[in-house]
């Protein structure tokens, strides 16, 4: 099953500095049928206006991963951690048993962001927090695994979910393959162009919900950037 999720149809809440769009169920937005997708809880399109962001909030229990699509977000929170994770790359935060964070856009620029809530595979245990940057040039026509709770991927930052996060870019023409596992939830999304996945076509910030399959071909109609998780 491969189902396209058109970006006019998400989720959206305009806060003046904060213009999100939810791919899920989230705060005020509820969609039965957009709950979630196996463990994958949380897609949100969020642009961030300049010198402005999030204020210190708590979150637990929850395996939260941060792309950065365009600008910098600035991590504070309360285990002393504090790191600015810039356009390409990947922040990741695991709740665990408690844990109070800010993210601001200190830059004088917007900032666009993918925010991915996955849901950790046992309750509890100490909170954690990491960075790290992938350079577009290292993902050029593959995958690479940017985050991720299964073996074989040590280069990867650690999640606590029997899930990765991905990310590649394709150049106009060109095509991967994907090797899946029917029975997992994947979940991708074009941060920018266009693309052809198998028989249908979705666009910068559509959705496309997949699972059933043991392997699917992505094709770039225009320069591509794409994140995709794979979640049990």
């Amino acid at each position: 099953m491969i189902e396209v999720r058109k970006f006019h149809t998400l989720g959206s809440a305009n806060h003046g500095w904060l213009d999100a769009h939810h791919h899920f169920s989230f705060a005020g937005y509820h969609d039965p049928a957009r709950t979630s997708w196996g463990n994958l809880r949380v897609w949100n399109d969020d642009t961030i206006a300049a010198k402005s962001g999030f204020p210190p909030h708590p979150h637990n229990d929850m395996e939260i991963i941060t792309y950065v699509r365009e600008g910098a977000i600035t991590h504070r929170d309360s285990m002393g951690n504090e790191g600015r994770t810039e356009a390409g790359d990947v922040q990741v935060m695991s709740a665990g048993k408690g844990v109070t964070h800010s993210e601001y856009n200190l830059e004088d620029k917007t900032t666009r962001i993918f925010q991915i809530w996955i849901i950790p595979d046992q309750r509890g245990g100490a909170p954690a927090w990491g960075a790290r940057p992938f350079p577009k040039d290292d993902r050029t026509g593959r995958f690479v695994t940017l985050a991720s709770g299964l073996p074989g991927d040590d280069d990867a930052l650690p999640i606590r979910t029997g899930a990765r996060v991905l990310g590649a870019t394709i150049l106009a023409g060109e095509s991967v393959t994907y090797e899946a596992t029917p029975d997992r939830h994947l979940y991708l999304v074009p941060a920018a162009g266009s693309i052809r996945i198998e028989d249908q076509t979705a666009e910068a910030r559509d959705g496309v919900a997949i699972t059933g399959l043991d392997r699917f071909t992505i094709t770039a109609l225009d320069d591509s950037e794409l994140v995709l998780v794979d979640a049990a």
